[in-house]
C-alpha cells in the first residue's frame, strides 16, 4: 500500500476517528494516582455514598452500578465521541437498548412506524407492545414507503436500520428523518450493520442511534451488549431512569472488552468491508448463486442510495445469497465449509454464515417472509477478517459440491 505522504495542518488539523476513540475516556481517569493508560475494571457494586467530594456523572454521584459505573462511563463516552451525539447510555444486550427505549418513549395510542425488514426480535417486541396498545405500523422495505407514514400527522416514533438483515437494504436516512420532522416525530435509527464508521445517522437528522455492541462494535464475538446515543435530555433524564428501574445496565467486564474492541473499530471495519466486496463479486459470477445481495454491487437497488450516503467502498461487511437447490442444497452448504462457521451472529473476526429462515427471522409468518423476499434458499454470510482468497475458496469448494 503507498504511504500518504503527511499534509501540513497550519493548526487546523481534527483528529481522526480512531484516534478520537482511543483517547476519548482517558480524561476521566487523569487525576487517578496511578494515571492508568488502559481505564480499569471497576468491579465494585456500590460507592462510598454520600461523599461531598464525589465526582458526579450527569449530575448525579457514583452510588450504585446498576446506575453508573466507572467502566460503563468510559464505554459511554468512546461511543458519544464516535456516533457524534451528546451523551450514550451503554445496555446488557441490543434487545435490553432498544426495550428500554420503547418503554421509556412511548404509551399506548402512540403511532410508531417501523420498517417491515427490521430485525425479527424487533419486530417481535413490537408485536408484544401492540398488546399494551401500541399503534404499530409497519412500512416498507422501500424507502418510499417508510417516508410516507413517517409523514402522517400524529406519528410518534419511526424504527429503522441503516442497512437491513438479511437483504442488506439501505434507508434513504436523510429523508426519513426530514419525514419524521414534518409530523413531529423521533427517529430511531439501528446502526448496527453499518457503524459509525461507515454512517453516523445523528448528522443526517436522526434523533437516536441505537448499536448491538455484540457485532461489529466489540467486534470478537465474545461480548452481550447495546447502546443508546442521542441528546443529553433524553439520553441522561428518561433513559438513564428506565435503565436503572429496568436493570438493563451493561456488566462491567463485557463493558471493558467492547472498549479493547473499539479502539480497533476503523481498521476492522475497512477490512471486513473489503473482504466483502470481493467475496461478493466472486458470488456474483457462481453458477451454483442464484442472486446475490449487497449494496456495493453496482446492479443492487440501494446501490445509488449508498454511494450517496456511504465512503468510497464502505458498504458493510454482510453478504447474503439464494444458493440453487433451496433448504437441501444450504443444508448441504453449511456442512461442507471449512472456515466458515454456521452461527447466527456477525461482526467479528471469524466468518459466520446464517439462515435467516432458521435464526433472525424464524418468528416472522412465512407468507410475510416471502414478501419481503426472506427465502428458503437464502443465506446470509458475515464476511471476516480472514485473508479474502481462503474465503472465495472455502466457499467454492462447498459450494461446488452441491
Amino acid at each position: 500500500m503507498e504511504q500518504r505522504k503527511p499534509a501540513i495542518t497550519q493548526g487546523n488539523h481534527k483528529p481522526g476517528i480512531s484516534t478520537r476513540v482511543i483517547h476519548t475516556s482517558r480524561v476521566l481517569f487523569e487525576s487517578d494516582p496511578y494515571a492508568p493508560v488502559v481505564p480499569p475494571i471497576y468491579r465494585t457494586a456500590m460507592f462510598h455514598h454520600p461523599r461531598e467530594d464525589a465526582p458526579l456523572i450527569r449530575g448525579r454521584p457514583y452510588k450504585y452500578s446498576r446506575e453508573d459505573n466507572p467502566t460503563l462511563v468510559a464505554l459511554e463516552k468512546m461511543i458519544t465521541e464516535l456516533e457524534g451525539g451528546e451523551d450514550t447510555l451503554v445496555f446488557a444486550t441490543g434487545m435490553a437498548a432498544i426495550s428500554t427505549v420503547l418503554l421509556a418513549l412511548l404509551k399506548p395510542g402512540d403511532r410508531v412506524v417501523v420498517s417491515r425488514e427490521a430485525y425479527g426480535a424487533t419486530l417481535k417486541l413490537f408485536e408484544f407492545l401492540r398488546k399494551w396498545g401500541l399503534n404499530v405500523v409497519l412500512a416498507g422495505p422501500d424507502n418510499e414507503e417508510i417516508i410516507y407514514e413517517a409523514s402522517k400527522p400524529g406519528t410518534k416514533m419511526v424504527f429503522v436500520e441503516t442497512i437491513t438483515n438479511p437483504l442488506l437494504r439501505v434507508a434513504n436516512v436523510p429523508e426519513i428523518a426530514k419525514a419524521a420532522r414534518e409530523s413531529g416525530a423521533i427517529l430511531v435509527v439501528d446502526n448496527t450493520f453499518a457503524t459509525p464508521v461507515i454512517f453516523r445517522p445523528l448528522e443526517h437528522g436522526a434523533t437516536l442511534v441505537i448499536h448491538s455492541l455484540t457485532k461489529y462494535m466489540a467486534g470478537h464475538n465474545d461480548v452481550l451488549g447495546g447502546s443508546v446515543t442521542g441528546p443529553a435530555e433524553i439520553i441522561a433524564n428518561e433513559l438513564w431512569e428506565w435503565r436503572r428501574m429496568l436493570g438493563t445496565t451493561m456488566d462491567v467486564e463485557q463493558a471493558f472488552l467492547v472498549a479493547r474492541g473499539l479502539k480497533t473499530l476503523e481498521i476492522r471495519v475497512e477490512r471486513h468491508c473489503r473482504n466483502a466486496m470481493y467475496v461478493a463479486e466472486f458470488l456474483a459470477d457462481h453458477p451454483k448463486v442464484l442472486q446475490v445481495y449487497y449494496p456495493g454491487l453496482p446492479n443492487s437497488p440501494g446501490y445509488e442510495l449508498a454511494r450517496k450516503l456511504f465512503p468510497p467502498g464502505m458498504y458493510g461487511g454482510v453478504v447474503s445469497f439464494r444458493v440453487k437447490g433451496g433448504k437441501e442444497a444450504v443444508m448441504k452448504l453449511f456442512k461442507r465449509l471449512k472456515y466458515i462457521r454456521p452461527s447466527p451472529s456477525l461482526g467479528g473476526p471469524e466468518s459466520l454464515i446464517a439462515y435467516p429462515v432458521m435464526s433472525s427471522h424464524s418468528t416472522m409468518p412465512e407468507e410475510e417472509r416471502r414478501k419481503l423476499g426472506i427465502t428458503e434458499d437464502l443465506v446470509r454470510l458475515s464476511v471476516g477478517l480472514e485473508n479474502p482468497e481462503d474465503i472465495v475458496e472455502d466457499l467454492d469448494q462447498a459450494l461446488s459440491a452441491i
